[in-house]
């Protein structure tokens, strides 16, 4: 293309070829920046959110392999250590010896994360110091030997104090607000990834640290840590007790009359446990030497397990859970595990309240269909969300996790059975730090921002 321009200043368009008026170069720069100015500004807008997605996306992955690995080695260990213990009978003589050996190592090398749950939530409401990774082989070692030896525990605190403290080692490399953020994915890990239920592991992770109220900062970490753990747990191939699918049942005023009769029973078993789970501890608080506390309970544990002459009540008990839901079975089998349970996890044993919790539930729907007019899977299944969430005040993370487990046919049912279970287990709970965030009725309003082991 020649310019003529060789020599001399260079001009474009070329001398004797017409010039655009200066008015219409404007409009067409107008029209033209202005679409690309507006895309601009919409991408900077999206643009911390875009970050925060994605920059969460794979911290919370990656909390959830560790969960979900660490939950999967100890299903495994603690499925080997039940079929030992129940192929040993006389394994139960040396409870008390397994009750020193817990107290032994906690008392010198895990003082600070002797409170393990607690611990968690406090850090997430007062974040202090990172949590020790040491709480990692203390929960896991003292938590499988208390089922090796036929304690009445559960699972669930071992996972979600384990996701919680792997989570936490990421902190150092994050800004220190965010670290509440890891602690509850963990916590969603850990749960999501012992039970199945990834979205029950969500909301658990949002409603258990604060009473009443949901915190949807975390969702996102929570939600992805949740359902790369329990994704990362089966593809180790450890899989999950199958319950069976609740029919589904017509809504009736006698159905519904009976449900909320039994939610409140279910509310108050949740508040009988959490009392007495307390009251044993304080009880157990006046042996001065701390290893020898369980040595007491695990005698005593042994003492009644063999005047009882059964094991059914040792350990998790899911056999038990899954006969709930066939036949209708008498009132002693939720007693007796909320006793022993209280006692075992009083006395300072380890391993989680919440499979138990289910032993209890389910065995008490079960009993009730004796009396209430409702199919004895559905007030099994009922009761095995419903005192859960009466006990750990999280009726959301509950109802999800029966639909989960139970399927959908019977929401409706377990959505009132919940609710009212939390309502009925008033201002108690089975986690002592969790804080009063929104009172569940007006008259317990002076208690909220409190810890529930100060009330």
């Amino acid at each position: 293309m020649q310019l003529g321009c060789i020599g001399q200043p260079c001009y474009w368009p070329p001398p004797g070829r017409p010039r655009w008026p200066r008015r219409v170069n404007s409009a067409l720069l107008r029209t033209v920046a202005t679409p690309v100015s507006f895309l601009s500004t919409r991408l900077r807008a999206f643009a911390p959110t875009t970050i925060f997605t994605l920059r969460w996306l794979l911290l919370a992955s990656l909390v959830g392999a560790l969960a979900g690995t660490a939950s999967a080695g100890f299903l495994v260990s603690l499925e080997w250590a039940t079929a030992w213990r129940e192929a040993h009978g006389w394994a139960l003589a040396l409870l008390p010896v397994g009750g020193l050996l817990v107290g032994l190592a906690y008392h010198y090398f895990g003082n600070r994360v002797v409170r393990g749950n607690n611990l968690i939530l406090d850090e997430i409401h007062q974040p202090s110091a990172t949590i020790p990774l040491r709480l990692v082989p203390l929960v896991l070692g003292g938590t499988l030997l208390t089922h090796l030896l036929g304690g009445s525990a559960g699972r669930e605190g071992t996972a979600v104090q384990m996701g919680g403290a792997l989570a936490d080692q990421l902190a150092r490399w994050l800004p220190r607000r965010e670290r509440r953020l890891l602690l509850i994915a963990g916590m969603s890990a850990g749960f999501a990834s012992v039970f199945g239920t990834p979205l029950a592991g969500t909301i658990f992770g949002l409603e258990v640290f604060l009473l009443g109220a949901v915190r949807y900062e975390a969702i996102w970490p929570s939600l992805v840590a949740a359902v790369v753990a329990d994704a990362v747990t089966r593809v180790w191939g450890v899989g999950h007790t199958h319950y069976p699918a609740l029919a589904a049942l017509p809504l009736t005023a006698t159905g519904l009359g009976a449900t909320l009769l039994a939610g409140a029973l279910f509310g108050l078993a949740a508040r009988s446990f959490a009392a007495l789970t307390h009251a044993i501890s304080r009880v157990f608080s006046r042996i001065a030497y701390p290893p020898l506390r369980p040595v007491v309970g695990g005698a005593l544990v042994a003492l009644a397990l063999w005047a009882l002459g059964t094991m059914r009540y040792a350990g998790l008990g899911v056999p038990v859970i899954v006969e709930a839901f066939q036949h209708r079975l008498g009132a002693q089998d939720f007693i007796l595990k909320l006793l022993l349970t209280a006692l075992t996890l009083g006395a300072g044993f380890k391993g989680g309240e919440v499979t138990p919790l289910f032993f209890i539930g389910a065995a008490l729907g079960s009993a009730l269909a004796g009396v209430l007019p409702l199919p004895v899977a559905l007030l099994a299944g009922m009761g095995f969300v419903a005192v859960f969430a009466g006990a750990a005040n999280t009726p959301l993370a509950c109802l999800l996790m029966g639909l989960e487990l139970f399927g959908v046919q019977a929401g409706v049912y377990l959505a009132l059975a919940c609710v009212v279970a939390y309502l009925f287990s008033g201002h108690t709970g089975i986690y002592g730090a969790q804080v009063v965030g929104q009172a569940k009725h007006p008259r317990l309003g002076r208690q909220a921002g409190r810890r529930l082991g100060e009330l």
